[in-house]
């Protein structure tokens, strides 16, 4: 079993949920998988993370 940390853990998301959401809608930039997610309407610590995978899913735009 590959490994699918929680990314998010104040709204339990994990690492494919974000990248499922980066490929199959086409994000770009963090503001976009905020508003499906609602990255940073509490602590906020994810969003280095969130860039760290749309670098990864996306390369480097």
């Amino acid at each position: 079993m590959t490994e699918d940390p929680i990314i998010c853990a104040c709204n339990e998301v994990r690492k494919s949920d974000i990248e499922n959401a980066i490929v199959k809608k086409g994000y770009t930039t963090t503001e976009q998988v905020n508003q499906e997610f609602y990255f940073g309407k509490a602590c906020g610590e994810c969003m280095e993370d969130v860039q760290d995978i749309l670098t990864e899913v996306n390369g480097s735009l």
